[in-house]
């Protein structure tokens, strides 16, 4: 039996957004009176919601660990200039969008823990809003990865069984909650974190090129 449902992350697996998360993480942090950070320092916060990105770039950037009520104000701070920024430079990885095209007649699921606002507004932006059936961003259900929930909830609305879909990720939090629903999991090598980190996490799959899934997709069984 062939996969009933594929599920991807977004940042880092289907579109490389790091110029314009570091543009806007640093437009916050210069409104806000502090340093701006490196590119690659912001880039190790990104992947666990725009909460825990704005808290980590605000620890780093002032040495000393913020509390609720300035992660809350720097999180809208952060979120108008993002709105401004995020698709001044993001660009779909290559061979993205020939592969779900190729794969067409498998229901498709975004699940990433980016705010659904800007999910919707970057997947529309770039045009690749049409190839999914289901979308959820990190506020779109109580739990984010790496819990299973959002990705459980995204196989039933493409009536798929779990252990019948396939996670697509580029870090160990989309590994992990791909594991804990149940689901074979895929690690995109190019992504944000590298081979190491999904080695690490023990993804069942790894691909050096998006058209690879082609392949994996079209001649393995998901058991």
């Amino acid at each position: 039996m062939k996969y009933q449902c594929l599920l991807f992350d977004l940042d880092g697996t289907l579109v490389d957004s790091r110029a314009d998360l570091i543009t806007s993480i640093n437009l916050m942090l210069a409104e806000l009176g502090h340093q701006t950070l490196p590119d690659s320092r912001v880039i190790k916060f990104v992947g666990e919601g725009a909460r825990l990105l704005v808290e980590r770039a605000l620890g780093a950037a002032r040495e000393v660990a913020p509390q609720n009520s300035e992660i809350d104000y720097a999180l809208k701070v952060f979120r108008r200039h993002y709105r401004d920024h995020l698709l001044d430079q993001t660009r779909i990885y290559p061979e993205v969008e020939e592969t779900l095209g190729h794969l067409a007649q498998i229901p498709k699921a975004v699940v990433t823990n980016k705010p659904y606002e800007f999910t919707t507004v970057l997947l529309d932006g770039i045009g690749l809003l049409q190839y999914f059936n289901v979308i959820f961003g990190g506020d779109s259900l109580s739990e984010r990865k790496p819990a299973p929930l959002m990705l459980l909830e995204a196989a039933r609305r493409c009536s798929a069984e779990p252990s019948k879909s396939l996670m697509v990720g580029d870090s160990r939090v989309d590994i992990a909650a791909g594991k804990a629903a149940g689901m074979k999991t895929c690690g995109y090598i190019p992504g944000f974190c590298g081979r190491a980190e999904l080695v690490e996490a023990g993804a069942d799959f790894l691909i050096e090129r998006f058209s690879e899934l082609r392949e994996l997709v079209e001649c393995s069984s998901p058991h």
